[in-house]
């Protein structure tokens, strides 16, 4: 056993660990060069930002799918947003709460996400398996004559016109209900007393 320790302090004494040095006095930042500016204030907070990020993409799949709904700037800004030193004290705040996210927001509205991209992968299946199921029973030869025979039954019968009468009649007839009703004795601040 004496060994052991021995041979431990002769590889330490090998190794020359260096002491940890205290860190120097952040440089002013208005004086500082760039390379100190980037070292002293902007690397410190975006690494572990960006360590953040690589591990959130992971979890959305982003390195396995070519196309995902994971927004990598988007969560960046919301994770320095909410990392930031002057906000200490304050709640989380979601990406679309961010004060200056919603400004450029309303002046750049962005497109809507893909619903392939919003589905999960259960979800997908199911809408892609009702689809394929649904094709499978139109490709049948007993239901494409049925439907044959629907369409010629709608031509004949000129069910679109039909439709359409039946619609102008209703409007007609709320029409006259909401005139009746608004002509009618009208109650001002009744509160029954």
């Amino acid at each position: 056993m004496k060994q052991s320790y021995a041979a431990d302090t002769v590889v330490q004494q090998s190794l020359c660990i260096p002491e940890a040095a205290p860190f120097p006095e952040p440089p002013d930042p208005k004086t500082c060069s760039p390379q100190e500016y980037l070292e002293y204030y902007i690397f410190p907070v975006l690494l572990p930002g960006m360590a953040e990020l690589l591990h959130q993409a992971k979890k959305e799949k982003c390195f396995e799918r070519k196309r995902t709904k994971f927004i990598a700037c988007d969560f960046l800004t919301e994770w320095l947003y909410n990392k930031n030193p002057k906000r200490k004290d304050e709640s989380f705040t979601e990406f679309f709460s961010i004060p200056f996210v919603k400004d450029w927001l309303k002046d750049h509205p962005r497109p809507p996400v893909p619903l392939s991209l919003l589905l999960s992968e259960e979800e997908a299946s199911i809408v892609i398996q009702s689809f394929w199921r649904g094709y499978q029973v139109r490709c049948d030869s007993e239901i494409q004559e049925l439907r044959q025979w629907q369409k010629k039954l709608r031509e004949e019968k000129n069910i679109i016109k039909r439709v359409k009468e039946f619609w102008t009649k209703q409007e007609a007839k709320a029409e006259s209900d909401n005139e009746k009703y608004s002509t009618g004795p009208k109650l001002n601040n009744f509160r029954g007393l």
